[in-house]
């Protein structure tokens, strides 16, 4: 295990990072979190803090002042206390819901918005206490730990520095009138909110490009990761071979199984063999339904032998044949005059056995277009360097 922890230097692919956003797995920075959360607080108050010293005034002086009849009712002091928390409430729900929109965001900002429910199902392998450890010191969590006691110390410190400089002014809050004592300790406040929003800010400049960071190392891969994704991508190349291997030996049984049916075979006398199908009624033009070379053309051969199907030497039309023409498709048009030429012969060769015409003599020289004859093109393109030499 080790050795391969120490073995994934490889980056994170598109495909490791998308699983790993459907398992829950995406950066987050809490800095950055608490940065929106005190940032959008202390706009909202710096906004609305005339207003709101206005109406917290009125508040306390509301809240404080009752007479005889509500001292001597106890139930109505209830009600008065109710009623306070509800206008306390009325304030403080829109600062949190604002507080609360602003964290999302800040979240959303940095891993984006991401839903799945695989981290809420139940993992037993959580449970090992070994393992359990091993989470435990791990290194992000290591980092998030002395990341935590170094932004502790740090705010510690900004708001013991700015206590100790501004005692006096809170002290001397509480020798002034009720108004004057809200606008010094709102101003007290958002200074010192002031200095914590650029401690924060800091630290979230510091936090957001580190958790990308250790994000994308925890998902870093070896190369035999890479190399099964890339199999699962592609597709085993074993399992490829072994069904293009079946996948020929299909065609190869289709077409040896089409070969009894055809009217003619067409051959080079031991490289090529095409075998040609025509039904004036059913086709356009003759249909090549075998093809090969070599060991296959012999097959051919043999077997429209033995299924009496007439087998022609014609050498250029059977290379040109087989280099242009498709399996299952028609023939084409360059050489359909001496397919036709062929084709005749071998009716008047038929008729022939039957009794019903004479037997004809030597297939006639086809007109076959020497640019779709393969050994004739390399033959030009060979004559043709020799004369740029």
């Amino acid at each position: 295990m080790a050795d391969d922890q120490q073995d994934r230097h490889l980056p994170a692919s598109a495909r490791k990072i998308q699983k790993s956003r459907e398992e829950g797995q995406v950066p987050r920075s809490r800095d950055l979190a608490h940065f929106a959360v005190v940032g959008s607080g202390l706009l909202a108050l710096g906004v609305v803090a005339p207003a709101l010293a206005g109406w917290l005034q009125d508040f306390v002086a509301q809240a404080l002042r009752f007479g005889w009849a509500d001292v001597a009712a106890p139930a109505s002091m209830g009600e008065r206390l109710a009623a306070a928390a509800l206008n306390l409430l009325l304030v403080a729900v829109p600062f949190g819901g604002l507080m609360a929109a602003a964290a999302l965001g800040a979240n959303l900002a940095l891993g984006g918005w991401n839903w799945t429910l695989k981290p809420l199902r139940p993992q037993f392998s959580k449970l090992d206490p070994i393992g359990g450890l091993g989470r435990l010191f791990s290194k992000h969590n290591l980092v998030e730990a002395l990341k935590a006691s170094v932004l502790a110390l740090v705010l510690g410190a900004i708001g013991a520095f700015y206590l100790h400089r501004h005692l006096g002014e809170f002290h001397g809050t509480l020798a002034v009138a009720l108004p004057a004592a809200l606008a010094d300790a709102s101003r007290l406040m958002l200074g010192g909110l002031g200095l914590l929003l650029i401690a924060l800010a800091l630290m979230a400049a510091i936090d957001v490009p580190l958790q990308r960071h250790l994000y994308l190392s925890r998902l870093k891969m070896s190369h035999q990761e890479a190399k099964q994704e890339h199999k699962e991508l592609e597709g085993n190349q074993e399992v490829k071979v072994k069904m293009k291997a079946r996948m020929r030996e299909m065609v190869q049984r289709r077409m040896m199984a089409a070969v009894p049916k055809a009217d003619l075979v067409v051959m080079n006398p031991t490289h090529y063999a095409v075998a040609l199908k025509y039904d004036e009624a059913k086709m356009a033009a003759p249909r090549v339904v075998a093809k090969g070379a070599d060991l296959i053309a012999m097959q051919i051969r043999d077997l429209a032998r033995e299924h009496k199907v007439p087998v022609l030497q014609a050498p250029m039309l059977a290379r040109a044949l087989y280099a242009h023409a498709e399996l299952d498709r028609e023939i084409p048009v360059a050489l359909y005059g001496a397919v036709a030429q062929v084709l005749a012969y071998v009716y008047q060769l038929r008729a022939a056995m039957r009794g019903e015409a004479p037997m004809p003599g030597e297939l006639p020289p086809l007109d076959v277009p020497p640019e779709l004859d393969p050994h004739q093109r390399a033959a030009t393109a060979d004559a043709a360097q020799e004369s740029d030499q």
